[in-house]
């Protein structure tokens, strides 16, 4: 192992001790004995499966086969969702015979896509924990011995899988459906938008434009937080290998869905190769997850999401160690935003288990842990494939099939995964830099300051941004109005930047998982709504924001900007309206960004 990954991994490691111990406690305790339906009454039981057929009736009282539950994100709305509606119907007779399967719940899944700008957007990172309880009830009748958890995008699957982990006995797969078929070229879309965003072009090309961009079933194909979910589910196990990016509705999308139900179905503690995901989801596979992470160059939001994920599993990681693993882990990748190819462009040029392969043998990854396909990563360093109808598994391309795309350890697009933590005066924040341009990667700049992207955006119709400006977008927190993708100023930013002026963004907020060339340092801790330092930025103020020395500084008198009282933004209209009102309570119990943003008060996180 290379040692500094060892190191990090040690250190979280000791860190978790007590809750990593509690929580397998737990665990171990859940299991019991025999089928989990044995324990409950015949009243229950009857419950259970009244609707069933008189044959899974029979199957369902005996206590020899496993009983799976189906938790499902399906809508017709989603595009990377709508192709998971067949899923249950494959699952069921896939493990005919070797088991019995229900459909235990579903799930919400509401896309960014669809709300950036708008106010459902302020709901987005709450789902992820509604998602979490939503998977709980679902498994709470006590009915399942296995899990399948079918969702890919942004809030989705980190939401299944804290969900799943508060159920950690039982053995759990993640399924996908997978990217659609490429579309419009990316750096074309990428163009359109700043046209759009300069008013040379209307609103008409603007829709074609993106139509043709999201045009299909299955997930979005830039690199953003759906696809990052699909590439840290294979790299903690929790797929079947190469699972994460084979298109729907192909015959090797529906063999793979097959294979997953029959092969939880063998992971149960019916059998003897039991496989709980709460020993799989360990400190290993959690620094494995974001080595993957930095090698890919993927979302920012997951610098969030991970930590969440890791309290669900009793393990504690702070952005320190994302910062120190990213210095350690080359960049291999250049997907868009990173670059102008896509995930389908990725899997062509070797995909998932030639990136696998060239981080174990680097080093770079823990090998010896527990995955659904066995006790050794290397399994996921293969690619599936159809041999006459069957499903068989290969070694991935020796070599890259282009290296604009993919590349080798040996030969990286850059030393570090280029994920960075900030730190200064104005208190600690998230950077990413794998497609920030190295001109770019210092600036200082007077502020301007604004409580929303709408005043962002009106100020630069209005030509007041077009000079050199770090822009400032404070009350964008969790606690402020849960923490919204700010994405549609990237359009914006964006011109400003390509007219030649020094542009950055600073923001207590989120970015869009597809982050690309405007350097912003996101996730601002503590937020302007708890009196953090953003609260106390003026106009005009110099801030220096460098990635190089991972400093972020407001150059003001410490004792003046003691002095100055915070300038918190008004609130109230982040409070009703498109059901804004019901999570009044998650706005008041969340925790801080650098914590995992959760509220469900783990202790260290709330």
């Amino acid at each position: 192992m290379h040692p500094t990954i060892q190191a990090v991994t040690e250190r979280i490691r000791a860190r978790s001790l007590e809750s990593r111990a509690a929580y397998l406690e737990r665990v171990a305790a859940a299991r019991g004995k025999g089928v989990q339906r044995a324990r409950l009454s015949c009243g229950n039981l009857a419950h259970g499966y009244a609707a069933c057929s008189p044959a899974e009736k029979e199957a369902l009282a005996g206590v020899t086969l496993p009983n799976l539950g189906i938790v499902s994100a399906y809508n017709d709305m989603l595009s990377a969702h709508q192709p998971l509606k067949e899923y249950p119907e494959i699952i069921r007779q896939a493990v005919a015979g070797q088991a019995t399967a229900q459909f235990a719940g579903g799930v919400p899944a509401m896309c960014d896509g669809v709300t950036q700008g708008q106010a459902g957007m302020e709901l987005s990172l709450f789902s992820r924990d509604v998602i979490a309880m939503a998977t709980a009830v679902s498994l709470s009748h006590d009915m399942f011995d296995a899990a399948l958890m079918l969702g890919v995008c942004d809030k989705i699957v980190p939401g299944l899988l804290i969900g799943a982990l508060a159920f950690g006995h039982l053995p759990t797969v993640f399924v996908p459906a997978g990217p659609m078929p490429s579309g419009l070229p990316n750096a074309e879309k990428s163009r359109i938008r700043q046209l759009y965003a300069e008013g040379k072009v209307g609103r008409q090309e603007l829709l074609a434009a993106e139509s043709a961009s999201y045009h299909a079933p299955g997930t979005c194909t830039f690199y953003g937080t759906a696809n990052s979910n699909q590439m840290l589910m294979e790299l903690m196990g929790l797929h079947l290998p190469g699972a994460a990016f084979v298109n729907p509705g192909t015959p090797l999308r529906a063999a793979l869905t097959a294979a997953a139900a029959k092969r939880v179905a063998g992971a149960t503690a019916l059998g003897n190769d039991y496989r709980p995901i709460g020993e799989i989801v360990d400190e290993k596979a959690i620094v494995n997850a974001i080595v993957g992470l930095t090698a890919t160059g993927g979302s920012t939001n997951h610098t969030i999401h991970l930590i969440a994920v890791a309290a669900a599993a009793g393990i504690r990681i702070t952005w320190a160690d994302f910062a120190e693993i990213s210095g350690v882990t080359p960049l291999l990748c250049r997907i868009y935003p990173n670059g102008q190819a896509d995930v389908n462009h990725f899997q062509a040029a070797g995909g998932f288990g030639f990136l696998v392969r060239e981080l174990i043998d680097a080093g770079l990854l823990h090998r010896d842990v527990k995955t659904l396909a066995g006790d050794d990563l290397s399994a996921y360093a293969e690619e599936p494939w159809l041999d006459g109808g069957r499903l068989k598994w290969r070694a991935a391309p020796a070599d890259s099939l282009d290296k604009d795309v993919l590349r080798p350890v040996r030969d990286p697009f850059a030393l570090e995964g280029g994920i960075r933590v900030l730190g200064g005066n104005l208190g600690a924040a998230i950077i990413k830099v794998s497609a920030v341009k190295p001109a770019h990667r210092v600036i200082e700049a007077p502020a301007m300051v604004f409580s929303s992207q709408e005043a962002v955006k009106a100020a630069f119709k209005e030509g007041r941004l077009h000079r050199d400006v770090i822009v400032v977008v404070k009350g964008q927190g969790p606690r402020a109005n849960g923490m919204p993708e700010l994405h549609q100023l990237t359009p914006a930013l964006g011109v400003l930047l390509d007219l030649g002026y020094k542009v950055a963004l600073l923001t207590d907020g989120r970015m869009s998982g597809a982050s690309g060339k405007v350097p912003a340092a996101i996730h601002l801790s503590p937020e302007a709504a708890v009196g953090g330092p953003i609260a106390r930025i003026r106009d005009g103020d110099i801030i220096r924001l460098d990635t190089e020395s991972d400093q972020l500084t407001l150059k003001v008198d410490a004792a003046e900007l003691a002095a100055r009282a915070a300038d918190i933004p008004d609130l109230s209209p982040y409070t009703h309206g498109c059901g804004r009102e019901l999570f009044a309570g998650f706005r008041a119990a969340v925790g801080a960004a650098d914590a995992g943003a959760a509220s469900f008060g783990w202790d260290g996180l709330a």
